[in-house]
Parts: C-alpha cells; structure tokens; sequence
C-alpha cells in the first residue's frame, strides 16, 4: 500500500511530483531545495532544506533517526565542507549518503537532498 505524504511545511512541489511517499514501513522523499530561501549560500539553503526534510520526515510519523540513506546533490564541491557542517547537525546518526556535484539544479540552488526512512 502506497500513501502520499504531504505537509504545507516543505515546499509546495514545483512539478508533477508528491512530496514523499510511504510504501510498507518505507519513506521515500523527494529531493527538497531551500525553495523559500534561495539565499547564495550553501551553508543558509543547506539549513532550510534539512528542516525541509526533518518536515516530511515528522509528517510521515517518522524521526530523523530513522533516516537510513540520503542522496545530495551540490552545484559546487568548492561548498561541500560548508554543506557538510549543517548536515552533520541534522543526520548525526550518519545514514548512508551519496555526494554528487551537479551542473545546474531548480531554480537556481545550490543544494538538493532526497532521503529515504525506515520505520
């Protein structure tokens, strides 16, 4: 059984997407951006998109713990030590993660991050 996550406290999706998704004891979330705080700085989105997250997470009935795999996405790795510093605050039980230096992201962020959960 699938259900919709969806909280009006992460960022209405920009295209045709759901928020997260739970399937079984498994949250999958879509990649979250700092949409309402596209400040240029990697340290201030990185913050927003993590509390982003942390929303979903809770909206699901979920805690961050129970996060297990993480994906980020950086438009410059030259920001990873910055990113890295806010995540470790939000993800300090270490979950899996992946780090991949893209191109270009929506709107113009510097950040994306998409997790998976576990219950």
């Amino acid at each position: 059984m699938k259900d919709i996550i969806y909280t009006p406290d992460a960022p209405e999706p920009v295209g045709p997407y759901s928020q997260a998704i739970m399937v079984g004891d498994t949250l999958y979330c879509s990649g979250q951006i700092a949409l309402d705080n596209l400040a240029d700085d990697v340290a201030m989105q990185t913050e927003k998109v993590c509390v982003n997250v942390r929303a979903l997470i809770v909206a699901a009935g979920l805690q961050m713990s129970d996060v297990v795999k993480t994906t980020c996405f950086l438009t410059d790795m030259d920001d990873f030590a910055a990113f890295n510093e806010v995540y470790a605050k939000y993800f300090s039980h270490k979950p899996a993660r992946s780090t991949i230096a893209v191109s270009g992201l929506p709107k113009g962020a510097l950040v994306e991050i998409e997790v998976i959960a576990v219950q």
